[in-house]
């Protein structure tokens, strides 16, 4: 059964449609490529005023680029899945005639003169860009309640976070106004509020999507990916991006084991949450293990001193001669993220190349691994400690907790909605070696979210 995004609270025109759905009633001819813009439009001005998924909205080009998508269906001329397709972009990402702003007040009214690599493939494919998305301030931040536009909401309550950095993505499929998005992700920013507002999130083995016209955050770790209402949606959208042939959906794929993470080893895990996200797992006979990853700590201190000296290198000219200019939040990280000594750099990168052996031994007794995305539900929006099972922590240490260490491995990693925990959506995460992923979305079909409290 293929894991569907859950119903927010306020839904607009694309709830419950998926791209593949779409797709083939575009074909039919029961809708058009400016029909569905007009519906995503008539939405974000519906609905996004409470919940600051868009920055920029383009109208016009939009509308000009489906009725020209239109048109090529009616001469036979088919670019693929995502032909007519409307989609949103993160903020970081390059638009060419649109803003640019890094969600930061240092690129207030900076406008890109050209498109990213990816939003070209995108284009290319014949998808409609509808606008731009809220990230949080230069995409260092998993909560998306620090951007110069302001907060991100969950729409399911908008007194939440949406998760981060691509919180506006996120939102932006979850509320049904469009049903595809772009985001980024460095340790988690896809996937996290991806689960957190119950819509599917795919980060691709690391360099697969070119990164050309993406703001740096930490080079080595990010990677552009795509948020959808469903895994399938995802890989489609996936290989169009990769520059992979379309094709039908992935055979049916049989894996004989499945590596189910201890979270307890990677941090305090929400025992409902952790609960829920291992029911999901309905894969008939494959046999679900109990694992450990090996050598934790240095997983953790690998990736934050690859992350932080990466960081800093990209804004320190910033932090010197406009240091104002920066959300005091996101400074202070910055600032923390300047005292990383560069020997620990180095050592990091020696690191991560020992434990990217070791997991690809892993990875070869277990085609997938699999866990929940994050430890906890979504926190009140501008919240910084949070109780998981009666004990007090960080919340940013907490949501990026699960899905940093496929970052610093540059694994694949994708994040299904499975269920609610408290009137929040949860997620489970399904880990895979690279040029593995269709596996890992055979998986992910038999994924049976349980939406208790849905009507």
């Amino acid at each position: 059964m293929q894991a569907q995004a859950s119903k927010a609270r306020t839904g607009g025109y694309f709830t419950g449609r998926t791209v593949v759905d779409l797709g083939r009633a575009l074909r039919a001819g029961t809708v058009t490529a400016a029909g569905l813009v007009e519906g995503a439009l008539a939405s974000i001005s519906e609905l996004d005023a409470g919940l600051g998924a868009f920055v920029t909205v383009a109208p016009e080009p939009a509308l000009a680029a489906a009725r020209h998508a239109d048109a090529e269906l009616a001469a036979g001329v088919d670019r693929g899945p995502l032909h007519g397709i409307p989609v949103a972009v993160k903020d970081i990402i390059a638009v060419e005639g649109l803003p640019t702003t890094m969600g930061s007040a240092h690129y207030a009214g900076h406008v890109s003169t050209s498109d990213a690599e990816c939003v070209r493939r995108l284009r290319a494919a014949g998808a409609v860009i509808v606008g731009k998305t809220t990230t949080h301030e230069f995409a260092y931040g998993p909560t998306g309640d620090r951007s110069a536009s302001g907060a991100s909401r969950n729409p399911h309550d908008p007194t939440r976070m949406s998760g981060g950095s691509s919180g506006g993505s996120a939102v932006a499929v979850a509320a049904g106004l469009v049903p595809l998005a772009l985001g980024t992700d460095t340790g988690g920013s896809i996937r996290i509020p991806a689960a957190l507002c119950g819509v599917a999130g795919f980060k691709p083995a690391h360099g697969v999507i070119p990164a050309d016209g993406v703001f740096p955050l930490a080079a080595t770790l990010e990677d552009v990916g795509v948020l959808a209402g469903t895994a399938d949606d995802c890989r489609v959208a996936y290989r169009v991006l990769a520059g992979l042939p379309a094709g039908p959906g992935p055979a049916e794929t049989d894996v004989q084991r499945i590596g189910w993470v201890r979270t307890g080893m990677l941090f305090e895990t929400d025992h409902d949450i952790e609960r829920l996200a291992r029911g999901a797992l309905s894969l008939g006979g494959a046999e679900v293990e109990e694992i450990e990853l090996p050598d934790v700590a240095g997983i953790r201190a690998a990736f934050s001193a690859i992350q932080d000296s990466e960081a800093y290198a990209v804004h320190a000219d910033r932090v010197t001669a406009d240091a104002q200019l920066f959300d005091p939040e996101v400074l202070d990280r910055l600032r923390q993220a300047a005292q990383t000594p560069g020997w620990r750099y180095v050592r990091a990168l020696a690191v991560r190349s020992r434990l990217q052996s070791e997991m690809s031994a892993l990875l070869s007794r277990y085609g997938v691994l699999a866990l929940p995305t994050t430890p906890v539900v979504a926190p009140p929006i501008g919240a910084r400690i949070v109780e998981i099972n009666g004990t007090a922590t960080g919340v940013r240490q907490a949501v990026l907790s699960l899905t940093s260490p496929w970052n610093l491995l540059g694994l694949p990693a994708l994040s299904v909605p499975v269920g609610m925990v408290g009137g929040l959506p949860a997620g489970l995460q399904l880990i895979t070696g690279a040029g593995h992923e269709d596996l890992m979305f055979a998986v992910a079909g038999k994924v049976s979210p349980n939406w208790p409290e849905q009507t």
